[in-house]
């Protein structure tokens, strides 16, 4: 591993990995575009996307399946389970830990949890 140039493995798994998620979003974008009652909005929220990464779709699907996503990576988290940071609330100072499964009060998504790096997370 070089520290200045990288690890030449992981590189390769993150292109990988960005070549799939291009190749889904691709359908997404084909899905959402094609028909239902917003087409046409979304053909013109998205329309700027010229290099076909379609990060603002990546973006808004995001949005949209956060706290599904949560639920289903906290599904298996013990009852007392607890995040090691104050994470509930709208800021640092009314922030709160975790109730119970590593999940806020009503099931919420922790405040800008989505944003910590992986390495911190777990």
């Amino acid at each position: 591993r070089d520290l200045y140039r990288g690890n030449k493995q992981e590189k390769e798994q993150r292109e990988q990995l960005e070549k799939e998620l291009k190749e889904i979003f691709t359908q997404i974008y084909n899905d959402v575009t094609k028909s239902g009652n917003n087409k046409d909005t979304l053909q013109k929220r998205y329309e700027n996307d010229t290099d076909k990464n379609y990060y603002k779709l990546r973006e808004d699907w995001w949005e949209a399946n956060r706290e599904t996503v949560w639920k289903a990576l906290t599904c298996g988290a013990p009852n007392n389970a607890k995040y090691f940071r104050q994470t509930c609330g709208s800021d640092e100072n009314t922030a709160t830990l975790t109730s119970s499964h590593c999940r806020c009060k009503d099931d919420q998504v922790p405040t800008y949890f989505d944003y910590v790096p992986q390495y911190l997370r777990w």
